[in-house]
């Protein structure tokens, strides 16, 4: 039921940032997500400028009984940044980065996208623990775990993270860290956003860049099985400064693939090492000199120009539908069912995507953070976009397809930050495992009355 206008117009006396109903100019761009399937309609937007907004936006939905739910850079892909009818605390104006080269570290506020966070920490040669894409918000990644190049030099994001300012159900304003409200801090780190709203993060930054060796090589589609040996047994031995994420796909219309291959099956390594720039292009000459490649993009670059390598892969607005898992190993079995599968695509925007993991994540204990899942080496993510919603069921079967072939393979883990929308109860514990009950005890804590609920949630029982 909409919002009562009264209300609303109470709550403009307390905030700085616009508040914006259905009907309204910009209402439909505020409520829009990266995956064009959400389609949802909260009952008011309030663009947050600061954290004064934060608590009075908090306070209001706790006194209503609000549904609440919060948008960073709203690339979720189950769009859990909307809810129908409640309020959306649209945090995308607050997108300033300090970096302190002096401490190595960065506080980010939380609608920032990891591109914001690059540019500023390269300026000093530094980088954070970030994601893939550029356009990607920091905090939906950070604190649903978070994974990315860097990953198996440093583990997850949210292994790499110092702090957490953020507005609890109460409406107060709090620091979780090691130091202080350390259950607090240990929940956020992966428990997702059940406990309260962040509003800056603070991660410490390690020597990257500015220059690093990276790009992508692609085969054709015949040599794929060949390809993907060679990828897990390089990766079997590489440092963990250098990472090669291996994908299949429908060759798209990019300038460094020739005409005569588009649309046509190919295998993809997308390369990021960031070691001494001479020794990684003598590693990498292997990969580059693999077979017969249909096409090489891996060279010196910037570290940023890395991160936002697959940005045109993944744009707004197309429909997407993921399945995934955690894998201990990959093997021929795992291979030839992604082959199997791969075959079957039939959209030109789909993949099958195998990133890797292993390094500093396995070396920490289980209950280091509520991530977890420190036995994963891999993570395969069977990927689905397309651009019409009446293919939404063929798309959608094909991902499940490959998926169920796949689980088998899967170390009974999953990542939460790429559990769909359709994922329920049975698949957050399985994302969280052993760490599941004592983030139901962080939750009754912190947010017993399930405030933040419009997430891959953590029910207070």
């Amino acid at each position: 039921m909409p919002i009562d206008r009264s209300a609303t117009d109470a709550l403009k006396t307390k905030i700085r940032g616009p508040l914006i109903l259905p009907g309204e100019p910009g209402y439909d761009d505020a409520r829009s997500v990266w995956n064009g399937m959400i389609d949802r309609r909260p009952g008011a937007v309030v663009r947050c400028l600061g954290v004064a907004d934060v608590v009075a936006c908090v306070g209001f939905a706790r006194e209503k009984g609000l549904t609440l739910s919060i948008k960073g850079g709203g690339h979720n892909i189950a769009g859990l940044a909307v809810s129908d009818d409640g309020l959306l605390l649209d945090m995308s104006l607050m997108r300033g980065v300090w970096v302190d080269p002096a401490s190595r570290t960065a506080q980010a506020q939380a609608g920032c996208l990891l591109g914001d966070v690059d540019r500023e920490t390269q300026l000093h040669g530094l980088a954070a623990v970030l994601g893939f894409v550029s356009a990607t918000g920091i905090a939906g990644l950070t604190l649903g775990g978070g994974f990315g190049y860097l990953t198996p030099r440093f583990g997850w994001t949210c292994d790499n993270l110092d702090a957490i300012d953020c507005v609890t159900a109460e409406g107060r304003v709090v620091r979780a860290s090691a130091r202080e409200n350390a259950d607090l801090f240990w929940g956020m780190r992966g428990g997702g956003g059940n406990f309260g709203v962040a509003t800056s993060f603070t991660f410490p930054l390690y020597p990257v860049g500015p220059e690093i060796v990276g790009g992508a090589v692609a085969w054709a589609g015949e040599d794929t099985a060949k390809v993907l040996a060679m990828h897990r047994e390089f990766m079997a031995s590489a440092p963990p400064e250098c990472a090669l994420v291996a994908g299949v796909r429908l060759a798209p219309p990019a300038p460094w693939l020739p005409k005569e291959i588009h649309g046509k099956p190919i295998v993809a390594i997308f390369v990021c090492d960031t070691g001494p720039v001479a020794e990684a292009e003598k590693r990498l000459a292997a990969i580059k000199s693999f077979m017969k490649p249909v096409g090489d993009v891996c060279q010196r670059r910037s570290y940023v120009s890395q991160q936002s390598l697959l940005d045109a892969t993944q744009p707004k607005g197309r429909r997407y539908y993921w399945k995934s898992e955690y894998l201990a190993a990959l093997g021929p079995e795992v291979h030839a069912k992604v082959m199997e599968h791969a075959a079957r695509i039939a959209s030109p925007h789909s993949a099958i995507l195998l990133f890797p993991l292993s390094g500093a994540l396995n070396t920490l204990p289980a209950d280091h953070c509520p991530m977890g899942n420190r036995d994963a080496r891999w993570v395969f993510n069977v990927a689905a976009a397309w651009d019409q919603p009446a293919d939404d069921a063929k798309h959608i079967e094909w991902a499940r397809a490959a998926w169920r072939d796949l689980r088998g393979f899967s170390t009974g883990g999953t990542y939460v930050n790429f559990l769909n929308q359709e994922e329920g109860e049975e698949r957050i514990r399985a994302a969280y495992g052993g760490n599941h009950e004592r983030l139901v005890a962080v939750k009754k804590a912190w947010d017993p009355g399930n405030l933040f609920s419009a997430n891959k949630n953590i029910a207070p029982r």
